[in-house]
């Protein structure tokens, strides 16, 4: 898969909603963002961009993690993931390089197929708060390429869905400045700003398939 119509991208993402409203998390998902070209009205969509913001896990089992670590050979399930999620859903569990299980790649193995052109931002702070982190550290290393596109759409909060916001999606009525502008208005200078733009847009070109990054603030 290359794209998304309009409109079934914006299926998608209600899928997406409505497999985190009904199915057992990894961990315990609050906020669902979408942003960049489905939040522009852009027809198709390239890429779907989507935001979550997840809670972590703060009651852990130690006899159920010594349990998935001799079945799975991963650590960390029963204290940065779910036990009973993992219970229900062994296929998607992901571990990073050192084998601990990943949350942010659990999520992706759950919600996205990896042919689909959809990339996910799992952070534990609200898109708002990680947007600003992100471009202070961006400027800062002048690497452009970890900016977070501040055009996005606030889908879903606390197990509450926004039907007007769906709506305005599914119709394009939502009004955002060029990147670049954005950037300005988030606290970049004009010239930066157009640097850090072209850098983003450099770096998506180079994207295929599923993707996922996750972000600890």
């Amino acid at each position: 898969m290359t794209d998304f119509a309009r409109e079934e991208a914006v299926a998608r993402i209600e899928r997406l909603v409505e497999t985190i409203e009904e199915e057992s998390m990894p961990v315990p998902v609050r906020e669902v963002w979408v942003y960049g070209d489905i939040a522009l009205g852009l027809d198709p969509v390239e890429r779907l961009d989507v935001y979550l913001t997840k809670d972590l896990l703060f009651h852990g089992d130690d006899n159920r993690e010594a349990a998935f670590r001799e079945s799975h050979g991963i650590e960390g399930i029963g204290k940065t993931v779910s036990a009973e999620w993992a219970d229900e859903h062994p296929e998607h569990i992901r571990a990073n390089p050192n084998g601990y299980a990943a949350p942010e790649k659990c999520l992706a193995a759950h919600l996205v197929d990896e042919r689909e052109p959809i990339h996910l931002e799992v952070c534990n702070a609200s898109f708002e708060d990680n947007v600003t982190q992100r471009l202070k550290g961006a400027m800062a290393r002048e690497n452009y390429e970890e900016l977070l596109d501040p055009r996005g759409v606030c889908l879903w909060l606390d197990g509450r869905r926004s039907d007007e916001a769906f709506e305005k999606l599914r119709e394009g009525e939502f009004v955002f400045p060029t990147l670049a502008g954005a950037l300005g208005m988030v606290g970049m200078d004009e010239t930066e700003a157009e640097r850090a733009a072209d850098a983003v847009r450099t770096y998506r070109e180079r994207q295929e398939g599923a993707s996922v990054r996750g972000d600890v603030v």
